[in-house]
């Protein structure tokens, strides 16, 4: 709850949401429900694939069902509210529903970026260390890691929900986005935010800069390391590395631009597209990318539907040539 300046409680937000009932907007509303129930299936998919299939208890997979339960809780977290507010011709909310959802939203949010530089610096470990990969990566290690992605994702979530609902909120109620993100929020507060705006500023380098710095990283290091041993490797690694580039520049270029620039520049049509990349574009590809030409995947897919028996060996997502008619794979622990 907040007082507004002439003393009257505010009880509740209003929402103004990305839709408005024309036959374009009906339209884009069925698409975005389309890719909400893909996410969903192809992200749950993946979960119980991993689940079931014993040659898919590796870091690498382990690694991957974890970033689709958070894709899968950061889209349930966005979509289905967006929908019953535009069937219901109503987007209110409660200040104490705002301040949950902020935090939900951003602790997922959070786990994923780091979360997916974890997964990159497994692929280099994977490529340059193939030897020592079940010691680097070691069940405890695999571990350590997702649960630091948690932590770093729940302190952010809580900084910015507590230091959001801090804030006096005067004027109209009324929100121009489709769910409470922190700076649509911001711009109905009468406060100054300026040192605010500053604090979220080094939270999105921690956030956003390092953890992308760190993928991108790696991954040159890995073309660089492939080009070095053969042309056919570097050509699979490339396609293979460019893939899981697009959709992380997706997720971290979208979240970047809605959280680093200064509230000034914010415009609420751009917050809305920037938004839509990382809340419901990025859940949907993910499932997509990182199993798109895995053949363990699909094998444990075949397995699950029952059409054929399961064979292949054990790898890594990256299977490269180390030289001609040879693979470098990786005898990944189990977890």
């Amino acid at each position: 709850m907040a007082w507004m300046r002439n003393q009257t409680l505010i009880s509740h937000f209003v929402l103004l949401g990305l839709f408005t009932h024309t036959p374009l907007h009906l339209f884009l509303f069925s698409i975005i429900m389309v890719m909400f129930l893909v996410a969903l299936s192809g992200n749950g998919l993946m979960i119980l694939l991993i689940k079931m299939d014993s040659r898919l208890h590796s870091p690498m997979y382990f690694f991957l069902s974890w970033l689709s339960l958070m894709d899968l809780m950061l889209i349930s977290t966005i979509v289905p509210q967006m929908a019953a507010d535009f069937l219901l011709g109503q987007g209110s909310i409660s200040f104490t529903g705002c301040g949950l959802q902020i935090l939900f939203f951003l602790t997922l949010l959070g786990d994923e970026c780091f979360l997916l530089a974890f997964m990159a610096y497994d692929h280099y470990v994977a490529i340059s260390s193939p030897l020592r990969y079940s010691v680097v990566m070691s069940r405890h290690v695999c571990w350590l890691m997702v649960r630091g992605s948690w932590l770093f994702g729940l302190i952010d979530g809580l900084i910015q929900a507590v230091f959001t609902l801090h804030f006096p909120y005067c004027g109209s109620q009324e929100i121009d986005h489709f769910f409470r993100e922190v700076p649509a929020v911001l711009k109905v507060a009468c406060a100054d935010i300026s040192v605010y705006e500053t604090m979220i500023y080094v939270c999105c380098v921690l956030m956003l800069l390092l953890p992308f710095s760190v993928i991108s990283a790696s991954y040159l290091r890995i073309l660089v390391l492939l080009c070095m041993r053969s042309a056919q490797g570097w050509q699979k690694a490339f396609a293979t590395c460019s893939s899981h580039m697009a959709v992380v520049s997706f997720f971290y270029g979208a979240a970047m631009i809605t959280y680093m620039r200064p509230q000034t520049y914010h415009s609420s049509k751009q917050d809305k597209v920037g938004s839509a990349f990382y809340t419901m574009i990025t859940p949907m590809l993910n499932p997509l990318i990182y199993s798109l030409r895995n053949k363990e995947v699909a094998g444990a897919l075949r397995k699950l539907l029952g059409r054929c028996p399961c064979g292949g060996g054990r790898g890594s997502l990256l299977q490269v040539p180390a030289d001609e008619g040879s693979l470098i794979r990786v005898n990944q622990i189990s977890l």
